[in-house]
């Protein structure tokens, strides 16, 4: 199976350079630095025997921070290396780490293109956030003696099903040997990679590190002042992060919490950066008196929608909320995460669609502090509800909160782990 797939993933190359040209369409910069996916780019010397930390994209770099400030301040003479696959992610590196952070995109799961990437880096030390499961990564790193760690892993029940299926079930197996430990946000994550073949003696349920995030107070400070600017007397919700196929579910909701909170703003966050404009003429083409962000206009008071439409600000936009919904969860993608949110103490409201975040999910749940609703009615419906107490709001956002303050920890357990597989010569 592995021979097949290194056939498969060297056929399929020149369609991924073709899908990075289709993607820049809406999108310019993922036609931009293409060479660094194979490996070409150059190095310092002093950057190279570091740390690389891999993280796909705004999330996995978001759920990263923590640690990566952590080994800068527990190794400050060992470089860090950190990689990701999309443009947003590229952005959120260069913006939230440190500028000797040394930044570069991850080279493509062939053989010879990481054996090149690790040529040119030679790292001691290859973390892997979450999901990022590539099987030649993983054994070529292995077959060099470097040591991968498999960081805030999570497994989802379905992605379980789809690893284990009998067409790469060996595969499987045999990738998730290759990894040197693996710490999992919650025991379930921790027994389906174990039930999939990883070595239970490799496997710890250290929880997750998204919990151990602080909001900087330039962030809160930020939110103030465009709450001001919103509106303070208005109701405000913000749709987080939302997907194709969703965001005209959220103007179904949002017409109908008008209908009962005539003055109403909804700041809309559409999740990729390439549907900015769509969603946009989707709002006007529904009858919104829309605001883009990006046009740094004044929001007055017969605005009814104001779409975020500028990069890295979602943390800072949440801020400026009475309630959060978090998208991706009213279609079948999964959700994102809700923590965010939670840590500005303000009620949360998600779809049905969690399996991405089920963890996090059944905290929120039980702790009171978020509410599901099945579909855009129920939506409306408890929105309108919460917009019109704000005591109510203010006791389902403390037990969001709750949630953070109780799970914590998650980063000291990731640090202690680490230290047992990090070779000597990373020096303190």
């Amino acid at each position: 199976m592995r021979m097949l797939y290194n056939v498969l993933v060297n056929l399929i190359a020149p369609l991924a350079i073709l899908r990075l040209y289709w993607r820049a369409r809406h999108a310019p910069d993922y036609k931009r630095r293409i060479r660094e996916r194979f490996a070409h780019f150059d190095i310092p010397k002093e950057k190279q025997h570091g740390i690389w930390v891999h993280a796909v994209s705004v999330g996995e770099v978001l759920a990263s921070q923590p640690l990566i400030q952590a080994l800068i301040k527990e190794y400050p003479s060992t470089p860090i290396i950190v990689t990701c696959m999309t443009p947003t992610g590229s952005e959120r590196i260069k913006f939230n780490l440190p500028p000797e952070v040394f930044h570069v995109y991850a080279p493509y799961d062939i053989a010879r293109v990481v054996g090149h990437f690790l040529d040119k880096v030679q790292p001691e030390l290859c973390i892997l956030m979450e999901t990022e499961l590539w099987p030649n990564i993983l054994r070529v790193c292995r077959a060099r003696n470097i040591p991968t760690f498999l960081a805030n892993a999570r497994l989802s029940a379905r992605s379980a099903r789809g690893y284990g299926l009998p067409v790469v079930k060996s595969m499987t197996r045999s990738m998730l040997q290759d990894i040197s430990l693996i710490a999992a946000q919650a025991k379930a994550d921790a027994n389906r990679f174990i039930e999939l073949g990883a070595k239970p003696d490799k496997v710890h349920a250290v929880g997750n590190m998204k919990f151990d995030f602080t909001l900087p107070q330039s962030v809160r400070e930020t939110a103030d002042m465009l709450r001001s600017d919103l509106g303070s007397s208005r109701a405000v919700w913000i749709a987080a992060s939302t997907h194709e196929g969703e965001d005209e579910l959220v103007l179904r909701a949002h017409k109908k919490v008008c209908e009962q909170h005539p003055d109403s703003l909804l700041i809309l966050v559409p999740r990729h950066p390439e549907r900015f404009d769509k969603v946009f003429h989707l709002c006007e083409k529904q009858g919104f008196n829309t605001l883009r962000r990006s046009q740094s206009l004044p929001c007055l008071p017969e605005h009814q929608i104001y779409l975020g439409d500028t990069m890295g600000e979602l943390r800072m936009l949440l801020g400026a909320a009475d309630v959060a919904f978090i998208g991706g969860s009213l279609v079948p993608t999964g959700g994102h995460n809700m923590l965010e949110a939670a840590l500005y103490g303000m009620p949360i409201l998600t779809g049905p669609n969690t399996f991405n975040f089920a963890e996090v999910t059944e905290l929120l749940l039980d702790a009171g502090g978020m509410v599901q609703v099945p579909d855009w009615r129920g939506l409306a419906d408890t929105l309108s509800a919460w917009l019109a107490d704000a005591n109510l709001r203010m006791s389902v956002g403390q037990k969001a909160l709750h949630v953070i303050e109780n799970n914590r920890g998650a980063l000291d357990r990731h640090m202690r782990l680490l230290q047992t597989i990090l070779p000597e010569k990373v020096g303190r």
